[in-house]
């Protein structure tokens, strides 16, 4: 995600993003985050045993109740029908998961839509909710290590609960389509899941919408049928997604598809945004993916492209994996391929590699920044020192007051994030080398493909190639509350 204009003040974000967590993860409060342990290492999460799981929360230091515990799924195949004219959603998600503990039952997310059966493994199950959460209870047993299935159909209107409305739950519905998109929940908004980037499963994407609108969603486009005023797109995501990463954009949009180095290229505006800029942008995304390519290692997916969406609500662009979305306003006043270069960085950085928890959000937004930066500098721009000068330079910024590292639960989307982040990255490149820091980058996105990372993992791999301790680096850099000296 980036935001623009970067905003400084940890306190506009403290209040906008508690909001955002009480109505995004049916919380009544955030508690404490967790105490580190050496470099960040989250307590309890070498390995859970039964007795440690809690079926209602995956376990996350900052936001507890998100996601569920208990499993670890492998594939949602989704089946939506979306009318803009009712603003009714409709569908069917067949989910394929392992139990991690033996289960009696397990949970799902799911926000405010009724569900009107579950089948685990061919036989009825009893399903109730605890607000934002279904709690299923399958007729038989599951056993630890055990495969299972379970096929959820369910339906109503999105972003019309008590507790949520469509600027806050990651669901927007307009006259003419809607857009599921938010950071980090949204998932949960319109399908049923284990919401959190922890539990990253493949998908097929089926939406079903207004023949006249197009249906769009992330990964390869495998076709499009229509059967009377409907017409169905089938969507295939084939490397393992975060499920706050899947999207579904349906209205009326100038799509293109294209071909780079034998992947699909599909790019969608918005019927709105005026032709020209928007479009003459969008369509320098495999150049920009080529360039952080030489930098990062190989692109990790095998579909690229972009959706400029057509609702103002929609406030902030986000990485959304194989197929970012991007503002109406982001190209109003002219060129502008630096939020392309830190969108399709998320693709190695946030998407490929995913965070552990959301305590390691610099993982994402650090290195997305610093990808900024390097764009900007190949482009003839500001050099990437000038950019760390720069900031440097003031040693009152509230970002040297938030641990890069651990900044809190209302602190996620905050500078020390970002830029102090991207600083970390770059000071580390001056420590050891171009050579050795772009071995680190390429190594991290190469051993993390498709998985899980944390801080912890990062220096780690950093004292590997480095050939030396970087402990009194890494600790006021992440964890400091002053500027470095």
């Amino acid at each position: 995600m980036r935001i623009v204009p970067v905003v400084r003040d940890v306190r506009f974000w403290s209040a906008t993003l508690l909001a955002g967590a009480l109505l995004l993860g049916g919380c009544t409060g955030s508690p404490p985050p967790a105490r580190p342990g050496p470099m960040g290492i989250e307590p309890g999460l070498e390995g859970d045993t039964p007795a440690e799981v809690d079926l209602a929360g995956i376990g996350d230091p900052y936001f507890p109740s998100y996601g569920n515990g208990g499993y670890d799924v492998a594939s949602y195949a989704l089946k939506v029908k979306f009318d803009p004219a009712t603003g009714q959603l409709d569908g069917t998600a067949t989910v394929k998961a392992k139990a991690t503990v033996p289960l009696d039952r397990f949970h799902l997310d799911l926000v405010g839509l009724t569900v009107s059966s579950v089948v685990v493994e061919g036989d009825p199950a009893e399903v109730k909710r605890d607000r934002d959460e279904l709690v299923v209870t399958p007729t038989r047993h599951i056993d630890s290590g055990q495969a299972f299935t379970a096929v959820v159909k369910y339906g109503g209107k999105p972003g019309e609960t008590r507790e949520r409305d469509a600027d806050h739950n990651g669901f927007f519905v307009g006259k003419d389509g809607a857009v599921a998109v938010g950071e980090p929940q949204s998932a949960a908004a319109w399908f049923p899941v284990n919401d959190h980037p922890r539990d990253k499963a493949l998908y097929t994407i089926d939406l079903t919408v207004p023949s006249k609108l197009s249906g769009l969603s992330n990964g390869v486009l495998k076709g499009r049928k229509t059967d009377g005023d409907w017409t169905t797109w089938s969507w295939n995501v084939t490397s393992p997604m975060a499920s706050y990463l899947a999207t579904m954009v349906v209205g009326d949009y100038r799509v293109t598809q294209t071909e780079h180095r034998g992947k699909p290229v599909i790019y969608a505006i918005a019927s709105s945004v005026p032709a020209g800029e928007a479009d003459r942008n969008l369509a320098r995304t495999p150049e920009v993916a080529d360039f952080l390519e030489s930098l990062f290692g190989p692109y990790p997916f095998d579909a690229y492209g972009g959706i400029v969406v057509g609702d103002n609500r929609v406030s902030d662009e986000l990485e959304n994996q194989t197929r970012p979305i991007y503002l109406p306003k982001t190209w109003e006043k002219g060129p502008d391929t630096i939020i392309l270069a830190h969108e399709l960085a998320h693709q190695w950085f946030g998407d490929s590699v995913s965070v552990q928890s959301w305590r390691d959000m610099w993982l994402n937004e650090g290195f997305a920044t610093y990808a900024e930066w390097l764009w900007g500098e190949h482009q003839g721009g500001r050099s990437v020192q000038e950019q760390y000068d720069r900031r440097y330079r003031d040693r009152k910024d509230r970002m040297w007051r938030v641990p890069t590292a651990d900044p809190g639960s209302d602190g996620i989307f905050s500078s020390s994030v970002y830029e102090r982040g991207a600083m970390t990255l770059h000071a580390l490149r001056k420590l050891v080398g171009d050579d050795k820091f772009f071995t680190i980058m390429r190594t991290w996105t190469a051993e993390q493909r498709d998985g899980n990372a944390s801080t912890a993992e990062f220096v780690t791999l950093s004292e590997r190639i480095a050939g030396r301790p970087l402990d009194a680096f890494f600790q006021p850099w992440l964890y400091g509350k002053t500027r470095p000296e």
